[in-house]
């Protein structure tokens, strides 16, 4: 039976993703490594677990040069505090409850990533694929439309 208060940790952090940022980032949230957010599956209740890392591509497309795809160094990603992590958790607790999940993270990076560091981390636990599945793609459509983060490329 899943819980009726998933765990929900959705932070907005200072520059890219890597582990130890994001463990930082967990830890300044209360987590605690024996936790259940930390462990793969906690037994008898999460049967799914999906983790997704949106990482900066090397091209992105360039209104100014008609549509076309240019090189990119970085990208600046541009918050409005402290509304974005606001919002990032609302969305986050949202989901989470619309889908029925054990748990949801969320941390999305504010300032300079480089191309091919990661810029936004999902990890979602349920008890069923279905709903971890379409919970991960509902939380990033809504976070691209309501979550007030904005990315200015950084061009080569």
């Amino acid at each position: 039976m899943p819980s009726l208060h998933p765990v929900v940790i959705a932070r907005v952090v200072d520059g890219s993703l890597m582990p130890k940022v994001e463990r930082a980032a967990l830890l300044g949230e209360g987590w605690n490594p024996a936790s259940d957010v930390s462990r793969p599956c906690a037994p008898g209740v999460v049967g799914a677990v999906l983790r997704f890392e949106g990482i900066v591509r090397r091209g992105e497309r360039s209104e100014a040069h008609g549509g076309d795809e240019r090189e990119l160094l970085a990208l600046d990603y541009q918050t409005y505090d402290p509304m974005a992590e606001c919002e990032l958790r609302a969305l986050a607790r949202q989901i989470a409850e619309e889908h029925a999940l054990s748990s949801l993270t969320a941390l999305h990076s504010r300032g300079r990533v480089a191309v091919g560091e990661v810029s936004f981390v999902l990890i979602v636990k349920s008890p069923h694929r279905a709903e971890a599945i379409a919970a991960m793609s509902a939380f990033i459509d809504r976070l691209k439309q309501d979550v007030p983060i904005w990315k200015k490329p950084v061009w080569k």
